[in-house]
């Protein structure tokens, strides 16, 4: 169905390299004798300089999703590869060296993004010392990605002197100090005003597009996820539908976004049907298949 004509970060091709493979993937937590499972079997695959958005409810699994591709967690079953590394067999310093070479982490709070008592330039520098980057070449480095993110001029303000959108741009520039294969983004407008958020996305956006960096936005602002070329929904732990987003040009030179919304099977055939779609036809416990020529046919229980 037709959204509006805002462009769109282009869905790369399927048989492009994967960066992100997650296989049926299972998250437990256990809080005395009460175990929670956060992530229920989880399927996820993103190629290698796509752009995409993770949505759900709360309580759905994207900040354990989050957590786990960041190296902070592990999951207690399943297998989970970012760039070729297998993030359920790492030890402890691997991981270290993961979230410093592989990982760049932007976070909604500013003050979980920026250390508050040192200026803008000298948190891009902080990444570039610990990855042993040469120190002849950090001044240039630094300047080179705040004058890129539109906030050269902050660069010997404090945190506290910036504006959120500047705080944000600050927090890109760091996250992306190292080059690294892969930036994780959690709701990064979601303390700034529309304008600013339409920036700040935008900053991403071509991070993606240049650097080729892939890039994953969880978020809850609908205006944010409309923007990129895939959208992937999570529900009960598990991926439950995506939606796949294309530029089509009309004959008299008019551009449309158009949006086509796919559930997703996972390994074992299973399907989550969207609640909507449940509720108008009153599907229930129990529906009936039938398998023809090139279509599956679902019905309510007892009727054709």
């Amino acid at each position: 169905m037709p959204e509006s004509t805002t462009d769109v970060a282009p869905t790369v091709a399927p048989t492009a390299e994967q960066l992100i493979v997650c296989e049926s993937v299972v998250r437990i937590f256990q809080h005395g004798s009460i175990e929670v499972q956060a992530l229920q079997g989880l399927e996820l695959h993103v190629a290698a300089g796509e752009m995409i958005a993770v949505v759900g409810p709360s309580g759905a699994g994207k900040s354990t999703l989050l957590s786990i591709l960041a190296g902070a967690d592990a999951p207690t079953a399943g297998t989970v590869r970012v760039a070729g590394r297998d993030l359920t067999s790492m030890s402890r310093r691997d991981r270290v060296t993961y979230r410093r070479d592989v990982i760049g982490l932007v976070q909604q709070q500013a003050s979980r993004n920026l250390v508050p008592y040192l200026t803008a330039a000298d948190n891009v520098a902080v990444p570039l010392g610990l990855s042993g980057y040469p120190r002849a070449r950090r001044a240039a480095r630094v300047g080179e990605l705040l004058d890129r993110f539109g906030v050269g001029a902050c660069a010997e303000r404090l945190p506290r002197e910036l504006s959120g959108g500047e705080q944000q741009r600050v927090a890109i520039a760091v996250a992306l100090a190292n080059d690294p294969p892969l930036l994780l983004a959690d709701e990064p407008t979601g303390e700034l005003d529309t304008a600013t958020s339409h920036e700040i996305f935008e900053t991403l956006r071509d991070a993606s597009a240049q650097d080729g960096v892939t890039v994953v936005v969880v978020t809850h602002d609908p205006t944010v996820s409309g923007q990129v070329g895939r959208t992937v929904a999570i529900r009960d732990g598990r991926t439950s539908s995506e939606v796949l987003r294309h530029t089509e040009h009309t004959a008299d030179g008019e551009s449309r976004v158009v949006a086509q919304e796919y559930a997703v099977m996972d390994r074992a055939g299973r399907v989550q049907v969207p609640r909507e779609f449940r509720q108008a036809l009153e599907l229930t416990r129990r529906v009936r298949l039938a398998l023809e020529a090139d279509h599956l046919e679902l019905w309510p229980d007892g009727r054709r």
